[in-house]
């Protein structure tokens, strides 16, 4: 079997089903940026071999990367062609990972700079990278095409589970977060509601 097959050669794939497409065209365009995502996880999951700090981290991300394969097949089939593989467990499986870590490290009062360790800096990078592959998968809907429901609110979790692990890896290594020094206050205490009236919410999604 070979690993090249000349198809791309005039600048076209096949989505699930046979379609013909360019290799711009929008769900190729998602699927590729999943396969970014899923890589970048895969280093990561390399890399945190090296710290049994981080061992179910590690775990965690290599379901992660089988979840991501299923996102990545469900966006290269067209028209629901066959059914859709990811589910809302996945979904559930993240939020209940999210809401497990999310006040472990010291509680956020200010945005804070992507830094710390350089695990924690790749982690705001794959936070960053999935952000990308949201923006692509609605630009699948906008095109009028079908894209899974559930996968689009799995990567939307995702990205909030790669900031809450970025935090998670530098409390664990014993880093502290960058503080963003122009921000203002972002979490309030119930007695600062009332007088605390600000609103800066440039980086939530």
């Amino acid at each position: 079997m070979r690993i090249y097959t000349k198809y791309g050669d005039k600048g076209f794939t096949r989505l699930y089903g046979g379609d013909r497409v360019s290799k711009t065209h929008v769900r190729v365009e998602a699927y590729g940026t999943m396969d970014e995502v899923c890589s970048l996880v895969g280093y990561l999951v390399a890399e945190m071999r090296k710290y049994v700090e981080l061992h179910d981290l590690r775990e965690e991300c290599e379901q992660i990367q089988q979840h991501l394969f299923d996102c990545g097949s469900d966006l290269a089939t067209p028209r629901q062609l066959r059914p859709y593989k990811q589910k809302e467990e996945d979904v559930n499986w993240l939020e209940d990972r999210i809401d497990a870590y999310m006040n472990i490290p010291p509680k956020l009062e200010k945005f804070i700079i992507p830094g710390g360790h350089t695990l924690a800096a790749q982690f705001h990078i794959a936070r960053t990278l999935t952000r990308c592959l949201e923006r692509r998968m609605v630009e699948v809907i906008e095109a009028s095409e079908d894209v899974h429901e559930v996968g689009l609110k799995y990567i939307n979790r995702l990205s909030d589970y790669f900031f809450v692990i970025a935090r998670l890896v530098n409390y664990r290594l014993h880093i502290e977060d960058t503080v963003y020094k122009n921000s203002a206050k972002i979490f309030r205490h119930k007695k600062e509601e009332k007088t605390d009236v600000s609103s800066d919410a440039e980086h939530k999604e």
